[in-house]
């Protein structure tokens, strides 16, 4: 077992006098807060170089921060080490002799799973074991472990019911939008240049955020959205398995749980799909609308379905410049065309009952967002108008939008929106938040994590 130390807990009583001393006398950024319901806590995460500080603030009189407060006052409460693979570390603290309070790890923030060590095997401090999300997926299912995937995170949406299908690798998470179903997959993960993720942000604000690999390239989800109302609809598809070995180690490609697993996890097939609707067709949301069959031929993935794009965004990917080429791959949307099951939009429409497409721009010339709304509620799938939680801030858009001013005036519009309407907003590229609800605290802009 290796550790590394990823977080030092503070339990505060005044956040705002921490804030106060951390953010504004020390300069430090502090991320979006979490509510961590089964410990009746919210952490707010101060990103300190390669760790971080994570200021804790309970939520309810029974907390065991409002007890320790309550004995102790506020200071240290525990450190955290960050492990590959948590079951294992367990197992070996257990065969020492190590006294544990938790046996089998427990869901914590960020989608993690942790399990703490008793403080008198430690020498007086609380010690949290941590498995990050993104390792959950690097772990390996021929090992036999499953843990809880963990629960909702937001109190405060009981309209929303939440359901994870899937323990470990958490491949396929549902809720329901009135009379709708929505189930965020995964198609595994891929990593980019964090520069040109961020524009014109420098990198010493942005690295303090998502800290990059030595390749100065950060690690980003691939997560469609399957949508089940009168008909079933998958909105885009991953990257696909049609990546070359050279692009596939450039772009950090790890598709060990994919899309097809995603799906069975779902209770669903490629057949089981009517619609598929494209935001754009770059190949990292649309390389996973065909498949090359047993002798190597190209094919739509869904067999069953017509896909949708926007007639712009069709004639854009047919006609790169020299700036788009490498987004642009034809074997990904060419073939659909030839099968006879390609659909074009010109306009804002209505896909199926309750769901509409709308034209951001700025990524590409037609990107466009998907609004479902079902019962009063409403939920938006993004694509890359705000691929991460790290995109919230009007300037931090990503070097890659061909129109930059168009995606900030989509942005501040979107935003005004999703606070004032309570939007549930669907994050395609986050790592470990694939939706959540967008808010304000002490001036900055903040998600509540949903799934």
């Amino acid at each position: 077992m290796k550790a590394i130390l990823d977080h030092v807990g503070i339990a505060v009583r005044d956040l705002q006098a921490a804030l106060a001393f951390f953010r504004d006398g020390l300069g430090l950024e502090v991320h979006a807060s979490e509510e961590v319901g089964s410990q009746r806590v919210r952490a707010h995460v101060v990103p300190a170089g390669e760790s971080a500080l994570e200021l804790l603030e309970a939520t309810a009189p029974e907390s065991p921060i409002a007890r320790y407060l309550d004995k102790r006052g506020p200071g240290l409460h525990h450190i955290t080490l960050r492990v590959q693979d948590i079951a294992s570390a367990l197992d070996q603290l257990k065969r020492r002799g190590i006294r544990l309070i938790d046996d089998q790890p427990r869901p914590g923030a960020e989608g993690s799973l942790v399990a703490f060590i008793h403080p008198s095997s430690a020498h007086g401090v609380l010690v949290e074991l941590k498995q990050a999300a993104a390792a959950l997926f690097e772990s390996r299912a021929a090992s036999g472990r499953s843990a809880a995937s963990p629960p909702s995170a937001h109190a405060a949406s009981a309209s929303f019911s939440t359901q994870d299908v899937v323990t470990t690798l958490q491949l396929a998470r549902r809720l329901t939008l009135g009379s709708i179903e929505l189930i965020s997959l995964t198609d595994g993960f891929f990593r980019l240049d964090g520069g040109a993720m961020f524009g014109i942000v420098p990198k010493p604000l942005w690295e303090r955020v998502t800290p990059p690999d030595q390749r100065n390239r950060i690690r980003l989800g691939l997560r469609p959205l399957i949508v089940r109302g009168v008909r079933t609809m998958i909105i885009d598809a991953g990257i696909g398995d049609k990546m070359p070995e050279k692009l596939i180690d450039i772009y950090g490609i790890d598709r060990e749980r994919h899309l097809d697993h995603a799906l069975a996890d779902a209770g669903l097939a490629a057949d089981d799909i009517d619609i598929v609707l494209a935001s754009h067709l770059h190949f990292d949301h649309a390389g996973g609308f065909t498949r090359r069959d047993e002798h190597g031929i190209l094919r739509p993935r869904f067999p069953r379905a017509q896909y949708i794009v926007r007639r712009g965004e069709w004639d854009d990917a047919n006609a790169p410049t020299a700036r788009t080429r490498a987004s642009y791959l034809p074997e990904n949307f060419a073939p659909l065309a030839e099968a006879g099951v390609l659909q074009l939009v010109d306009d804002d429409v209505t896909i199926m009952p309750g769901v509409r497409v709308r034209r951001t721009g700025g990524h590409t010339r037609h990107h466009q967002m998907v609004v479902i709304e079902s019962e009063g509620q409403t939920a938006v799938f993004v694509a890359d108008l705000l691929p991460t939680t790290a995109h919230l801030s009007d300037a931090w858009i990503m070097g890659f939008d061909l129109y930059p001013t168009d995606t900030l005036k989509a942005k501040q519009a979107f935003m005004r929106e999703a606070i004032e309407r309570k939007y549930l907003v669907f994050f395609e590229h986050d790592p470990a938040v694939a939706a959540g609800y967008i808010g304000e605290r002490d001036g900055k802009r903040v998600v509540e994590s949903v799934l």
